[in-house]
Formats: structure tokens, sequence, C-alpha cells
């Protein structure tokens, strides 16, 4: 479970990446995406996002945004946040007695990039967001193929 902060750039983004290195890994995952504010509910992934996703390969322009939920730490094995202020929304929503890790999306390359996800919302720059979030998930996939075994 990938959050970001509206759900309509970095989390679908994510969401979308996944969806396909997982299916080439052979994975079968539940995967989903939602954000830790309410802005864009109900809308689809920002313009913008859907063609540079396309560019690269990934379709995510049949994702709707939704809101992060108490109840997505009993769903999700793993909720991975892009950065530290929406992992500490998340966290702020933690039930009691929950150990279902939230851990930030560069955790898993520490090297591709920045510590947080960066926001292309204000900035139009996909194409580096991307570039980070597929280094990040392939190491995710890694893991998670590694941990299978």
């Amino acid at each position: 479970m990938f959050a970001c902060s509206g759900n309509i750039c970095r989390s679908p983004l994510a969401e979308g990446i996944l969806e396909v290195k997982a299916r080439s890994a052979g994975l079968s995952l539940d995967i989903d995406s939602a954000g830790t504010d309410t802005w864009h509910v109900g809308k689809p992934p920002d313009g913008r996002a859907i063609v540079a996703a396309r560019l690269k390969g990934y379709n995510i322009e049949n994702q709707i945004a939704r809101a992060f939920r108490e109840k997505d730490f009993a769903k999700f094995d793993l909720l991975i946040a892009m950065d530290e202020a929406n992992r500490l929304q998340m966290e702020a929503l933690r039930p009691q007695g929950s150990t279902v890790p939230v851990v930030l999306m560069s955790s898993f390359a520490p090297d591709a990039g920045p510590t947080e996800v960066p926001d292309p919302y204000f900035t139009g720059k996909f194409e580096p967001v991307i570039a980070q979030l597929e280094k990040c998930i392939d190491a995710l996939v890694a893991q998670l193929l590694t941990e299978r075994q």
C-alpha cells in the first residue's frame, strides 16, 4: 500500500509501477494507493502523471483517488509513504496494537535519489520521480522475492 498527499501523482505512479514489476517477477500482490489528505478523493490521477506513466509503459488511468484509512493497517502487510509528512499522517491513524510497518519509499533504495520522493504536482517534473520510484520498487520486488524463498 502506497500513500502520498493527494493520491493523484506519486502513490498512483508507485502502484502502477509495482503492478507491472510484480507481475513480471511472478508475484501476486494486493496493491493499492491512497492519499493522506482528502483533496482529490474520487478523482483520477493527475493527467500529467497519466501521460508520464504511459510513456514509461505503465497504465494508471483507471485508478481513483481515495483516502488512507485506519482499516488499511488491517488490510495490508506493508504501508509505504512517499515522504515523512505522509508517514506521520499514516502513523496518526495506527490502531492500538498494530505492528504493520510504515516505511518511506526511499528506504528500499536509499542511493536512488532524495530521502523523500518529491511531489511533482507543483513542479511538473514527473520523469525523475518515476525513475526514483522504479529503483525503489525494483529493490522492493527483490526483497519480496528473497522473503518468498
